[in-house]
């Protein structure tokens, strides 16, 4: 019997969150560290970014990934400008 596509995504996404939760145990910071490997794939691909923002699509916060289809390089105006809360989430 083939797995299906659902049944792979859920294994991944299982699999990352139990990283973060291991991440955090370990008191590291599991998102910055998504960051920073997105920002190397971006420089890895020969990409200028210079005064430019990596932005994920679907935000790693909300189940995106660092895949290269879920990533875009913006100036970093527009990808601040959204509202932030008191305690710094997205508004």
């Amino acid at each position: 019997m083939e797995p299906t596509v659902t049944s792979s995504r859920d294994e991944v996404a299982n699999k990352l969150e139990s990283t973060m939760e291991q991440q955090k145990n370990r008191k590291e910071q599991p998102l910055r560290n998504a960051r920073e490997r997105a920002r190397r794939k971006i420089d890895k691909l020969g990409i200028d970014r210079k005064g430019k923002d990596v932005d994920h699509i679907k935000a790693l916060s909300k189940g995106g990934t660092n895949d290269r289809k879920n990533l875009r390089v913006v100036s970093k105006k527009q990808n601040r400008s959204f509202k932030r809360k008191k305690d710094r989430s997205v508004a």
